[in-house]
């Protein structure tokens, strides 16, 4: 009985499948997540490169991108304020160019 499982869904010999591999092994495109979209949104619009931009906001949906982006940005705020000791705020309103008081 197990033979008849592993012949069913066991690997596949070339032969057994006409040279072709099965297609659970073919590659398939992988689709990108939200933060890889973000991630590849955000350092196309700090690289000004409009190409980019426009391939990674076809990613995902605009409302998964701006919460991609805002997930984003509030890792980087808190990533320097710890770096800089700084509160969040402050470096979020330097980064701006917002008065910090």
């Amino acid at each position: 009985m197990f033979a008849r499982f592993r012949r069913l869904w066991g690997p596949r010999t070339a032969e057994e499948t006409g040279g072709r591999r099965p297609a659970k092994q073919r590659p398939e495109k992988r689709a990108h997540n939200l933060f890889e979209a973000a991630a590849a949104y955000v350092s196309a619009c700090a690289e000004d490169d409009q190409e980019r931009i426009d391939e990674a906001a076809t990613w995902v949906s605009p409302e998964a991108l701006s919460f991609g982006v805002n997930e984003l940005a509030c890792r980087a705020v808190i990533a320097l304020a710890r770096e800089r000791d700084e509160s969040p705020r402050t470096v979020a309103r330097t980064l701006l160019g917002l008065p910090t008081g």
